[in-house]
């Protein structure tokens, strides 16, 4: 051991850590399809003095991990090609695959729109409705970029190869460049159009000027992959992988973890034991252990608590899961935090709800502070956090009045969290798996307090994948099809 302290594997790009550690690989140049094994070739060819017309150099990429404000770890991937001077730029998710898709709805309608930053994986499809254009997924490599620069890359993109069409193919030609002028009309803000960036990984993102407001231009939305997309990112199902290998080994073939056999813990020991299993730091991704136990929130339910200590970047993180399902009902909880004693309310948030607070137009989804047990002031602290550790998302190219802001909403946050400015927080969960501590003596009524359950809507049901699931007879739907499948041969 040389002594030297541990760093994390994806950090943050600062002054105090201005050269983080950067891999090169020498690679095969796409553009001349030389690389570094005909160099090697070459100078051997040399040392024995025969004949060789050209010295092939190597390209060379360089990997850099670090992490994106408010989003996620990514790896930033650089080739440059020393003979032919060919370069290429890319990025790549460097956290785990979400364990939804997302889709994004953007009504472009100002120039300032196109100035949005946009994140796109190698998995993302961009539409513009109003020209039925699309760009497939896996057609393009990931980057960040703007919606000005995805216009101008397909009009570039179009425009390729046009003087030797317009020779050949003149109509064909004709067509393209009307619709390149199509594009260059809202790439110039001419038009508004719709732009929809959807995601099968779940690794994309598009700029909210307004944050951390809702934006009203902009819909997100999450969505459960099908199997074939599932397929496509490498994610298979214990059955999928083999059946035959999960039966040789105590530890399910290729899967890591053993699987538990029924009645193997019953709920009482579950309660009595606390778990540990490996697992990756959710800030640097650097190995780490997760401890996880089962508990009972009087008057609520049995909940999972899991929580991770990172030795490498002194991160530590709790999470709650819920630990009886999905409820018949969504709930809506309204809580008026007028003092000290309302900040100091138990709260238990779900990772599928949403927080609100209307006095300062705030709405955060419910991906962006996991599940967790803790205060409403630890709430609130814990969105402040978030958003000052982060930074301004994009810096270098953040307006003057988007930093005034930024500062002036952590400054409304700071006085709330002080107790001088009285709101409403709003939990919205449509699982009904979310809660917050009544400070009512007895049967008395907390007026402070105000509980609402919801039917939920399709959407909902969709989003979390309710709507196509059955319990009940599940298995007369399968008899049916194949008697009417014998019938019919």
């Amino acid at each position: 051991m040389d002594g030297t302290p541990k760093k994390p594997i994806f950090r943050d790009l600062t002054a105090e850590d201005p050269e983080p550690e950067a891999t090169e690989i020498e690679s095969l140049c796409v553009n001349c399809m030389k690389n570094v094994k005909f160099y090697l070739f070459a100078k051997i060819i040399v040392k024995f003095s025969l004949q060789f017309d050209v010295l092939f150099a190597p390209g060379t990429t360089r990997l850099l991990l670090t992490k994106i404000p408010f989003y996620r770890e990514v790896i930033l991937m650089s080739f440059e090609c020393e003979d032919c001077g060919y370069r290429n730029n890319e990025i790549q998710p460097g956290g785990e695959i979400s364990d939804r898709g997302c889709k994004i709805i953007l009504e472009v309608k100002t120039p300032q729109d196109l100035n949005r930053k946009v994140v796109k994986s190698d998995h993302s499809s961009i539409k513009i409705v109003e020209l039925d254009f699309e760009i497939p997924s896996q057609s393009q490599k990931g980057e960040i970029t703007t919606i000005e620069g995805i216009l101008d890359r397909s009009i570039k993109g179009l425009e390729q190869e046009q003087t030797e069409r317009r020779k050949d193919n003149p109509d064909i030609a004709k067509q393209i460049d009307d619709f390149c002028d199509s594009l260059r009309q809202l790439k110039d803000g001419e038009k508004p159009f719709t732009f929809i960036l959807e995601d099968i990984s779940g690794n994309c993102h598009v700029e909210n000027p307004n944050a951390p407001a809702a934006d009203p231009q902009m819909t997100v939305s999450r969505f459960l992959r099908n199997e074939e997309q599932n397929h496509q990112l490498g994610i298979y199902t214990k059955a999928e992988v083999g059946k035959e290998k999960s039966k040789e080994s105590d530890y399910g073939g290729n899967f890591l973890l053993k699987m538990l056999e029924e009645d193997e813990w019953p709920i009482e020991d579950l309660f009595g034991e606390v778990m540990q299993f490996p697992t990756l730091c959710p800030e640097c991704g650097s190995p780490c252990e997760t401890n996880m136990k089962m508990t009972n929130i009087p008057h609520f339910k049995e909940v999972v608590i899991m929580a991770t200590v990172c030795d490498v970047c002194g991160s530590k993180t709790n999470e709650v899961k819920s630990g009886s399902g999905i409820e018949e009902f969504g709930v809506r909880i309204e809580v008026k935090i007028e003092g000290k004693a309302d900040m100091s309310r138990d709260v238990l948030k779900s990772d599928t709800c949403g927080l609100i607070i209307p006095e300062i137009d705030c709405e955060v989804g419910p991906n962006a502070l996991g599940g967790r047990f803790t205060t409403v002031e630890g709430i609130l602290v814990a969105m402040k956090k978030q958003l000052s550790d982060g930074g301004d998302i994009f810096v270098d190219s953040t307006d003057e009045s988007t930093k005034m802001k930024f500062d002036g909403f952590i400054g409304t946050l700071e006085d709330i969290i002080a107790g001088k400015k009285q709101v409403t927080l709003i939990l919205d969960d449509p699982t009904g798996n979310s809660y917050v501590q009544s400070l009512a003596e007895g049967d008395k009524v907390d007026e402070a307090l105000k509980i609402t359950k919801y039917t939920r809507s399709f959407d909902q049901n969709e989003e979390l994948g309710l709507n196509d699931m059955k319990t009940e007879n599940y298995g007369e739907e399968c008899e049916e099809q194949k008697e009417a499948e014998s019938v019919k041969s």
